[in-house]
């Protein structure tokens, strides 16, 4: 019996491993294979004209003025829900009354449950209609921080309460201030969590249509100065868009424009990671 029930807790252990490899391989294979499969069709149509052409050229359509649109919105997600969230978050994990914490996270989730085209008819009656921006790039950035948002106050809620205690008291024991704890002793071990609930908002952002369709409208031209009434192009619309219509030029805009998102989206996962490692060894050289 004693000889058995080694190999019997080897055998659970091997088991518990199989089933964690094939859940793993669950995630990552669809994964993979989206991404390998749209830039497999879009690197045929990755030329140089896709960065200095624009939609409206009819002989060599190029994605320029969606490019450059899809990085103005992204900058305005980060001027916006950027500090919203991190306040917020913050917040939630050093100020917030437990009872007024509870309230705020749980309305922090019901938002982030909400369907992004339903967030997107609502900026669209209250900005659009009400307001009487027009389709403007202003609307799309306040739709884009509201989805966003959510995962950013998260995120930086989550860093912070994982900062260990030891750091609070030893603030503290010398008498700091709140505010001083805070950004001198707790947020920079918080950082890396921090950047990368900021580069799951931005990688959202760039992958969304339904709310800019009711905000942003669409714009065959390059991104102009001005919050209202003023659309904007962005490459998942011209996905949408094109992929729709019956020719072979526009479907290969189509496939150009799916494999771009997808590169800015890695090149935004890629570079977030690379910050956050850069911070996680400052902090570590700051510890020792």
């Amino acid at each position: 019996m004693e000889s058995r029930a080694p190999r019997f807790r080897h055998l659970k252990g091997s088991v518990f491993w199989i089933i964690c490899g094939i859940a793993l391989a669950a995630i990552i294979a669809p994964a993979v294979a989206v991404v390998v499969s749209v830039l497999v069709k879009a690197a045929p149509e990755l030329k140089w004209s896709l960065l200095t052409n624009t939609t409206l050229n009819v002989q060599n359509p190029g994605l320029q003025n969606a490019i450059l649109g899809t990085l103005v919105l992204s900058l305005g997600v980060v001027v916006v829900a950027g500090p919203i969230g991190i306040l917020g978050g913050i917040y939630l994990a050093e100020f917030a009354p437990r009872r007024a914490g509870g309230f705020l996270r749980f309305f922090s989730e019901v938002l982030a449950g909400v369907p992004s085209i339903v967030i997107g008819l609502v900026a669209y009656t209250a900005f659009v209609e009400a307001l009487h921006w027009g389709f403007s790039v202003l609307s799309a950035i306040i739709a884009l921080s509201l989805l966003t948002l959510p995962y950013i106050v998260k995120t930086t809620e989550v860093s912070f309460s994982q900062v260990p205690r030891s750091l609070h008291e030893a603030a503290i024991a010398l008498g700091l201030s709140k505010i001083t704890t805070i950004r001198k002793v707790l947020l920079p071990p918080a950082l890396p969590g921090i950047i990368s609930g900021m580069v799951i908002a931005l990688a959202i952002s760039t992958g969304e249509t339904a709310p800019l369709l009711y905000t942003a409208g669409f714009s065959d031209h390059n991104p102009t100065p001005g919050l209202f009434n003023n659309p904007i192009g962005y490459l998942t619309y011209v996905t949408y868009y094109y992929v729709g219509q019956p020719g072979a030029r526009d479907q290969a805009l189509a496939s150009a424009a799916a494999g771009v998102t997808i590169l800015l989206v890695l090149l935004l996962i890629f570079g977030g990671r690379a910050i956050t490692a850069r911070q996680r060894k400052m902090v570590a050289r700051l510890d020792v």
